[in-house]
């Protein structure tokens, strides 16, 4: 029996001068049925679109005529610290290779690759950054390693912090798992527990 998910498309940006190239991993990505595709010949347009959205993985040609590829790492990098990067070239040198991980991009595909190489470094890159989860999904995660984090801090243990708010360890222990989301009384509790107002623990997540 199949069970639904709530799970969301994982956007990817494909910027790369060959028509084919693009179209071929475009029409590939698709029909895989996890990911949403955008694809651009020209930078400008990369950074216009991820303006208005930012991709979750960037995968960028660097070698690309007129432009020059580390040029443009270093732009989306500077814009979105952070965005997952994954280099293709089909001109692949151990110098690029070390200039790149440098910048810290997460992966470097040498063309020509295989569509399995490319199924297992964007699935290495979803398990890596969280991506394609539900918004409720990573509140969930990020919350209750957040509170963990409060624990470890205090030097408390799951049954020292049992304690304080009278809630039981399996019930913390899967909040912070991030199995199982507080109620507003729990987070409330917790959040005694540490001297924190919700609202504090709530902006560090960054959610």
């Amino acid at each position: 029996m199949e069970t639904s998910t709530q799970s969301e498309l994982i956007d990817i940006a494909v910027l790369d001068d060959d028509l084919d190239f693009r179209n071929y991993v475009e029409d590939f990505l698709s029909d895989e049925g996890l990911y949403e595709v955008r694809t651009f010949a020209h930078p400008d347009d990369l950074f216009d679109s991820a303006q208005h959205r930012l991709p979750d993985i960037v995968m960028l040609d660097m070698k690309m005529g007129e432009f020059q590829g580390h040029h443009v790492l270093e732009n989306l990098l500077s814009r979105w610290p952070g965005l997952c990067v994954i280099i293709v070239t089909g001109y692949p040198s151990l110098e690029d290779m070390r200039a790149t991980f440098k910048m810290k991009v997460f992966d470097y595909l040498a063309k020509p690759f295989s569509l399995a190489q490319l199924r297992q470094t964007l699935k290495n890159a979803v398990e890596s950054f969280g991506l394609g989860k539900t918004p409720h999904d990573r509140l969930r995660e990020r919350l209750g390693h957040k509170i963990k984090m409060l624990r470890v801090e205090r030097d408390w243990s799951l049954k020292d912090l049992a304690a304080a708010t009278k809630l039981s360890v399996s019930q913390i222990s899967s909040i912070e798992r991030g199995a199982n989301m507080p109620s507003v009384e729990s987070l409330l509790t917790i959040c005694r527990a540490f001297d924190r107002k919700p609202s504090e623990v709530l902006a560090a997540i960054e959610f």
